[in-house]
């Protein structure tokens, strides 16, 4: 027997390990043997018990390939006979088990050369047990019995007439007991076993009144399932149900999985444009875009979406892209559409948005920025929605004081003078007469770093504070926050604008500026008389050093 280790490493101080040789022969080692081993390893070391688990799973998927008798299937089936005997750990290692099987199956099926009616009889006759209360498993084990080794009634009814002399009566009721079974699943309301049952024993004489059960019990996903093993006639019912319950998103999915667009036209609509809405409200214009396919009905509501935010250069792009304006008068729509309550830069009595994009422009707006006490921080940068693609490159950064609002170009300025910029924003973060405030800037200062890794400025910071975290409520972000303490809240629907394009519209001039200059409002609200703010406030001052690797000579 080799003596070969496998170490699982938790952390420096934290390792344990398993000996392949407690389990390198099961030839001669019986179930019960197998799972008490199998329970001393799980409880040996300081391991947590997912990574415990893991490192067993694939240990006990590797030994099964060491010829167990009679055979890898038959013997997993025995083990299961034998869990229930360690109480309270019985479930967990029972999961650790058949989970480990079909790991085994999924790698070594072609090898597999025990007989399969033979291993689904035999699994068929730990159902009935189990059903039948002889054997302790829970109800979620009998769920993965089923779908591990793929039992069909003709295996029980087989089990069945092996207890013949027990009960002579049994041969024949298999239907009979799994639909008891299933019943008592279904009262008990295990809804997701009880259909899983349903789906594989193709029980079909619930009604409706079933499928209303298990809406009301919150049980969407066993209702989605049991409608889609019924057909048509449930789906719709599941679907009318969803609408008027408001889940439209869930309501539009089945409707989409199951090609029932013509059969519900309008449901479908509702669904797209409330997709639409929600995109738009996070300004996801170019998602929400592709997702229209063309569609002419779903392009005249984007529009209108547009409009209705105020994002009347968005209208104009698509109105010319799409030839809408035919048929979509702008201007009388415009002035009949209500405007939400934005906060605007005239209302915070800013002077000036000072755009910066040479070196000159950025010395002078050093300076003042280092004569103000207080300043609000943010930056930008073009939204990717190709999945698993690199985020773009930051493209401005916003710094601002109560009255003036400095953008700077960061992508030009990093091309032209990246010392200067280097410099100057170090000055700036590092300064520590000044009290930097961002809304949840960790992760704007982490983007920055990635963006520009060969700058030092976004590396280092002093007295830095993050308002999300003053204020303790991140639900609806900067804008509910504004619209909380100032009274109005900020128009986000040009977040997810092209940040990249020059020059910038007027109106991405002063969303950006509005996003620095509301922290610096909002902090002027703090009370008075409190001080826990200032714990809030951080620094970072120290770089982590790359070890450097020596070159041979």
């Amino acid at each position: 027997m080799g003596l070969e280790e496998n170490v699982a490493e938790v952390d420096d101080k934290a390792r344990w390990t398993l000996c392949k040789h407690t389990f390198y022969d099961l030839s001669n080692v019986s179930p019960v043997v197998f799972m008490f081993m199998l329970k001393e390893c799980y409880y040996h070391g300081n391991c947590k018990a997912t990574v415990k688990f893991r490192a067993l799973q694939e240990q006990l998927c590797l030994v099964l390939h060491n010829d167990p008798k009679p055979g890898p299937a038959t013997f997993i089936v025995q083990c299961l006979y034998v869990s229930p005997v360690f109480d309270n750990q019985s479930q967990g290692f029972t999961h650790l088990v058949i989970s480990s099987f079909r790991r085994f199956l999924k790698r070594s099926k072609p090898t597999i050369t025990e007989d399969s009616l033979d291993i689904k009889n035999s699994a068929a006759y730990l159902l009935v047990n189990i059903i039948r209360g002889q054997i302790k498993h829970d109800e979620m084990i009998v769920m993965k019995i089923l779908e591990t080794f793929d039992v069909k009634l003709p295996n029980v009814e087989k089990a069945l007439c092996q207890n013949k002399e027990k009960d002579y009566l049994s041969c024949g009721k298999a239907q009979e007991l799994i639909e008891q079974y299933t019943f008592e699943l279904v009262k008990s309301q295990l809804y997701t076993i009880a259909v899983t049952l349903m789906e594989h024993f193709s029980i079909s004489h619930y009604g409706q009144s079933f499928l209303l059960d298990m809406i009301k019990s919150n049980q969407f996903k066993a209702a989605e399932k049991w409608a889609t093993f019924m057909g048509k006639p449930m789906l719709s019912i599941l679907i009318e149900e969803f609408v008027q319950r408001n889940m439209l998103n869930d309501a539009y999915q089945i409707i989409k999985k199951n090609n029932l667009k013509q059969d519900f036209p309008d449901v479908y609509k509702r669904c797209k444009e409330s997709s639409l809405k929600s995109l738009a409200e996070k300004g996801c214009w170019d998602v929400a875009e592709a997702r229209i396919n063309n569609d002419r009905q779903l392009m005249e509501y984007l529009v209108y979406l547009a409009m209705e935010a105020g994002y009347m250069e968005k209208v104009d792009e698509l109105c010319e892209r799409y030839s809408l304006d035919r048929f979509l008068d702008i201007k009388v729509l415009e002035t009949s559409i209500p405007q939400g309550n934005y906060l605007h830069l005239e209302e915070l009595m800013v002077e000036d948005i000072i755009w910066v994009d040479d070196v000159e422009g950025l010395l002078d707006a050093t300076c003042q920025i280092e004569d103000a006490k207080v300043i609000g921080l943010d930056c930008e940068w073009k939204p990717n929605y190709v999945k698993g693609s690199k985020p773009n490159k930051v493209s401005i950064m916003q710094i601002a004081s109560e009255k003036k609002a400095f953008i700077l170009d960061l992508i030009k300025l990093h091309r032209e003078v990246p010392e200067r910029l280097d410099s100057c924003l170090t000055r700036i973060l590092l300064s520590p007469g000044i009290l930097k405030l961002g809304y949840n800037f960790q992760c704007d200062i982490k983007q920055l770093a990635h963006s520009y890794e060969e700058l030092e400025c976004f590396k280092k910071y002093k007295r830095l504070l993050d308002i999300q975290k003053v204020f303790k409520d991140p639900r609806g972000g900067l804008a509910k926050l504004a619209e909380k303490i100032l009274g109005a809240g900020l128009n986000k629907t040009r977040r997810n604008s092209d940040w990249e394009q020059r020059p910038l519209t007027p109106n991405q001039l002063e969303y950006a500026a509005l996003d620095a200059v509301v922290l610096v409002h909002i902090f002027r609200q703090l009370p008075d008389q409190g001080d826990e703010w200032k714990s809030c406030i951080e620094s970072h001052t120290e770089t982590t050093k790359k070890s450097k690797k020596r070159t041979k000579t």
